[in-house]
This record gives C-alpha cells, structure tokens and sequence, in this order.
C-alpha cells in the first residue's frame, strides 16, 4: 500500500487483530492511560463493523514483518463530511523517524480524497509528541471530547 523507509503501511486483515491491539494497549500502557476493551477500543476489536463497513480504513505498519503502529479513520456525525481519525499509535523503537508525520499526511490525503471535509482527533495531552504533530500540522484546538481517558480535540478543515 505506501511505503516508508522499511516500514510497510498496509490495510488491515483479520490475522493482524491481536497484533495490532496488543500494540495499542502497550503504548497506551507505556503513558498510564487505560486499555479499554469495552468502551474506547471496542473499535479495535470489531474492525469490520466500525471501520471498513463504514467507509474507514485501518493501517498497520510493518517493520521486518513485525506490526508496530495502527492508524485509522472512520466517518463521524460531528461537523460536515467529517472523519475522525483513530488509533494512531506507533511502537517506541520507530518513533522519531518522521514515520508519524509520514503517516498522518496519507491520511489526509486518502480522507480529502474521499470526498471528506473535516478531520477530527481526540488524544491525551500526556501523549506530547502526537499533540505536537497535530498542533504542526494545521489541527486546532475544539471542544467536545467524547473519549474518557482524552482531554483534546482538535479538527483540521480540509
């Protein structure tokens, strides 16, 4: 699918389920933010129905066969022709190679692509590094955060 350095970003498949959470969870544990199965990453459980029979996708990344980092998207009923993206996460040993940037830049480009106007993104402001990524890359600061363990929202107008 789009190839970084020796990453390879592909779409998700079925075998991918546990990998791909458990890097979730790891990173979400790495910063004391909850894993949670039955709320905030039920999505990630249950791909199908949340991302690819929505008209979303989601991306794992590859390193030397080995999944380390998810990004997605999925449409969303918050603003016009909007998108929120996902579950963003990637593995401390590839973080600080422009992967993130790399990444959140496809996305832009598949979601304006699609039609959609509005980027959405909730985080956690303890997750500094991805707060400096959105705030560089033309993200703004909202209101209205529906995830329990985020305190940010931002939107980007495409």
């Amino acid at each position: 699918m789009y190839q970084y350095q020796d990453f390879i970003i592909r779409n998700w498949q079925e075998s991918d389920r546990t990998l791909a959470s458990q890097v979730i969870s790891s990173v979400l544990s790495e910063y004391g933010l909850p894993w949670q199965p039955e709320a905030a990453d039920k999505d990630v459980l249950n791909i199908q129905e949340y991302y690819l029979k929505t008209g979303g996708e989601f991306w794992v990344i590859e390193q030397e066969y080995q999944i380390v980092g998810t990004a997605a998207y999925y449409p969303i009923n918050r603003g016009e022709k909007a998108v929120e993206i996902r579950k963003m996460y990637l593995l401390p040993k590839v973080r600080g190679l422009g992967l993130g940037k790399f990444l959140l830049q496809q996305l832009e480009t598949v979601i304006s692509a699609g039609g959609f106007e509005q980027i959405w993104i909730e985080t956690a402001s303890i997750l500094t590094a991805a707060v400096k990524l959105y705030e560089s890359n033309g993200y703004l600061p909202t209101t209205g955060v529906e995830t329990t363990r985020c305190d940010l929202v931002y939107v980007k107008y495409l």
